[in-house]
């Protein structure tokens, strides 16, 4: 086994989860290099480092094994003398930390949510103040995400973020702008606005739904091109949104909306505080204020009580919606949560072929959609090369979860970061092909 001195202290952060997390593990990163660290993000086995901290997901069963999966491989890791130290923060630690602490004590210490300047201490470095919203970006240099608020206020019996991320806290809109600032020099050219829901955004702190204003503020930041929308709730959503959305060319004409169910059944189970009638209006009004706009969504299966004619309701709906963007998971019992004391009784087999139904069909629309796109000109942002590709989006798609454009890196050279018009020649059901508008053959 190698003796601890023969390594320098090199930290290397993991991120497992959503972009909140991702958010998270980044402010953890720019207070480390602050205080003169030595840190890294996901470095390969050989350049690793010898301090690791691992941010974990608690959401449904799936992200939690995998976040109990990576924590035992590095206890593993620590056991063998191949890194000295792990520390373990994030969601599944807030959750979870007394059995953590019992089933793994092999990690050096267990950290909730909102214990950033604890794990710093353990690091050996202090929590600055005067680093607000300064971040070691993990993204490709061109987006990054920008977590307006914190915490969920809303009652939905089957989510357990409540537990582990706390009440809503908005962030106030100066201290935002300066972080959207900060990211503009860095050479962002595109933020991604989350939050576990942004349509409450300064009813904390305004007394009011104040996401329009703190749009209007955002889009003034020099440097910005694109803002995009996750994560709003369809009931109280604020309709000025989208008067701004439709004025606004900064605005992706893009929103991500978590509907869950349409059966009103399900919905009122559920604790959604909406029905079938109102977010079928909803989407309505969204396509008709701002024609052409994408939305996205996800949708659970196999809820406690959903029976074939809920599902058929759903998967109808889905069909007569035609969502640009859509996905589907099966439902997962969660402790703690009011949907818990509830009987999981729709078999494992049968959510997951619900889920594969909704897939499928989601699947034909978007190809449908997408055939629609050939011949069309689109304003793309360039990501990342990719083997022989070029990987660019639209403003219609989200970097991980949508859309990619694909232009052959063989034929045509671009700039990653920059803003290209590219021609669709061909399209998949998530992918398109391109080629820059003013070398194809008209």
């Amino acid at each position: 086994m190698r003796t601890k001195s023969l390594k320098k202290n090199k930290i290397n952060v993991i991120t497992l989860g959503c972009s909140k997390n991702v958010y998270d593990s980044e402010v953890l990163m720019g207070q480390l290099k602050a205080s003169g660290k030595d840190v890294t993000h996901e470095a390969p086995a050989e350049e690793e480092g010898n301090i690791i901290v691992i941010n974990t997901c608690g959401f449904i069963d799936n992200a939690k094994e995998e976040s109990v999966n990576m924590i035992l491989n590095y206890a593993d890791k620590k056991e063998q003398g191949i890194v000295d130290k792990v520390f373990v923060t994030g969601c599944l630690s807030e959750r979870y930390k007394p059995d953590l602490m019992k089933e793994i004590p092999n990690i050096d210490q267990y950290f909730g949510t909102t214990e950033l300047p604890l794990l710093l201490k353990a690091l050996g470095a202090d929590y600055k103040h005067e680093l607000l919203g300064e971040r070691l970006t993990t993204t490709p240099k061109n987006y990054a995400y920008l977590k307006i608020a914190e915490g969920c206020d809303r009652p939905c019996s089957f989510c357990a973020i409540p537990l582990m991320r706390g009440k809503h806290v908005s962030q106030p809109i100066e201290k935002l702008v300066k972080e959207a600032e900060g990211l503009a020099k860095n050479g962002v050219k595109e933020l991604i606005l989350i939050a576990q829901d942004l349509t409450y955004y300064g009813l904390d702190l305004y007394k009011k739904r104040n996401l329009a204003e703190l749009l209007e503020n955002l889009a003034k930041v020099e440097g910005i091109e694109w803002i995009r929308l996750h994560y709003a709730f369809p009931s109280g959503f604020p309709m000025d949104v989208l008067e701004l959305m439709k004025r606004e060319p900064k605005i992706c004409n893009y929103i991500d909306i978590p509907l869950q169910h349409i059966s009103d059944n399900v919905l009122k189970s559920m604790r959604r505080g909406t029905t079938y009638e109102k977010t079928t209006k909803l989407l309505r009004d969204f396509r008709e204020m701002v024609p052409g706009m994408a939305i996205r969504t996800t949708l659970i299966v196999g809820y406690p009580g959903e029976t074939e004619e809920d599902f058929q309701i759903l998967k109808n709906w889905v069909e007569e919606m035609r969502f640009e963007r859509l996905g589907c998971f099966t439902y997962s019992h969660e402790e703690n949560t009011h949907a818990y004391l509830l009987e999981d009784d729709v078999p494992a087999d049968v959510k997951q072929q619900r889920a594969n139904e909704i897939m499928e069909l989601q699947s034909q629309i978007s190809w449908e959609l997408n055939q629609e796109k050939i011949g069309q000109v689109y304003r793309c942002i360039i990501d990342r090369k990719e083997g022989n590709y070029f990987i660019g989006r639209t403003e219609f798609d989200s970097p991980d979860v949508d859309n990619e454009v694909l232009i052959d890196a063989t034929v045509t050279y671009l700039k990653t970061g920059e803003f290209v018009d590219i021609k669709i020649t061909d399209a998949t059901e998530f992918d398109l092909y391109g080629a820059p508008a003013n070398t194809t053959a008209e």
